[in-house]
């Protein structure tokens, strides 16, 4: 869905400079900060010492209910072209992590084109679960494709065993705002596919920096490889976060379009949203109808927590435990058969 134009200058001249003014118009919504947020903006130290990053070569619901949702992924899309650069503002706030890798990292080499080769080999859900919960019917556990996202909070990352015990695919954090960069992005991009993994890379979204130049971080720090699964927008309210402001309604999706028409003109495929409930209330409930959906819902089916949303993703734990790793970790898993992911999943697919 594309959101409307506005009629007047003024406001385009606003949407341009985001919300680095304190001045602007924008409405801000009220509202308890949800604790249904990603590990990846946890505030406690990580379990394991983070190894220095490398220089990157590559740079309980109702059980009688069924849930059938159709799948949401929306197809492909037309091939990387050439677009212009948007002006950027200057001195807007940033996040207050800012590891050393910030805006003097260089730009990551292109990845090598993809040979095609057999579908890889889908490994059976081996996790376990600190805080587990009873789906009924609806347990994920009847669906086949599971997965993991992780972050520097996660350390030093076993790959081959955690592929093992179930993690056919990864979401890694990659990028926050416009100049922070995970310190483990790079090593764990490159080992995820080493360990023969599907993996694609997630930014945080920072409403307090211009979606213009997200997206060129984003397209700066995360390669543009074939292989990889498509890029992910995660759009939360984040109680940590040194930005407080929460734009309108109006506003998130303004912003959000931007940044994923950029991303989609760049990789040539269709960016995720990523979202939790009290955000998805308050900003998407109706928006965005042909992209696909990961969605946040720990305790309940997201037909219960979302109703009448089609998703792809659904994060179902935050509290998982597998061998491989240090702690706890999320877990995903993919709305569809085996043959579904295969088709999603190919070079080909967009």
């Amino acid at each position: 869905m594309r959101f409307s134009a506005v009629p007047a200058i003024f406001l385009a001249c606003l949407t341009i400079s985001g919300c680095a003014s304190s001045t602007t118009p924008e409405g801000l919504v009220s509202g308890v900060v949800s604790k249904e947020t990603t590990s990846s903006v946890s505030a406690s130290p990580p379990p394991a010492a983070v190894p220095a990053a490398p220089v990157m070569a590559e740079v309980a619901p109702p059980a009688a209910v069924p849930h059938q949702e159709e799948l949401a992924w929306a197809g492909r899309v037309p091939q990387p072209q050439a677009f212009e650069p948007v002006d950027r503002m200057v001195g807007a706030p940033v996040p207050a992590e800012r590891p050393e890798a910030l805006m003097a990292a260089p730009p990551p080499v292109a990845e090598p084109a993809f040979s095609p080769r057999t579908r890889s080999r889908i490994y059976a859900h081996r996790f376990r679960d600190a805080k587990p919960i009873n789906f009924g019917r609806a347990s994920p556990r009847k669906l086949a494709v599971h997965g993991v996202d992780v972050s520097r909070w996660q350390g030093d990352i076993d790959w081959v065993t955690l592929r093992s015990q179930g993690a056919n695919f990864a979401y890694i954090k990659s990028t926050d705002g416009g100049d922070h960069l995970d310190p483990m992005f790079r090593t764990n991009w490159q080992r995820a596919k080493a360990a023969g993994m599907k993996r694609g890379a997630y930014h945080f979204f920072y409403w307090c920096r211009t979606a213009g130049e997200q997206a060129d971080w984003f397209i700066r720090n995360v390669p543009r490889d074939p292989d990889a699964l498509p890029p992910v927008i995660d759009v939360e309210w984040n109680g940590e976060s040194s930005c407080k402001r929460r734009p309108s309604p109006e506003r998130v999706v303004e912003k959000m379009q931007v940044f994923m028409d950029k991303l989609e003109r760049h990789y040539g495929k269709r960016p995720i949203i990523y979202t939790a409930p009290d955000f998805y209330r308050d900003n998407l409930r109706g928006q965005f109808q042909n992209h696909p959906f990961w969605l946040r819902s720990v305790a309940a089916h997201p037909a219960t927590v979302y109703p009448g949303r089609r998703w792809m993703l659904w994060q179902y734990s935050g509290s998982g435990l597998s061998q491989g790793v240090e702690g706890k970790i999320d877990l995903n898993v993919f709305h569809g058969s085996e043959a579904e992911w295969h088709e999603f999943a190919s070079p080909t697919a967009g």
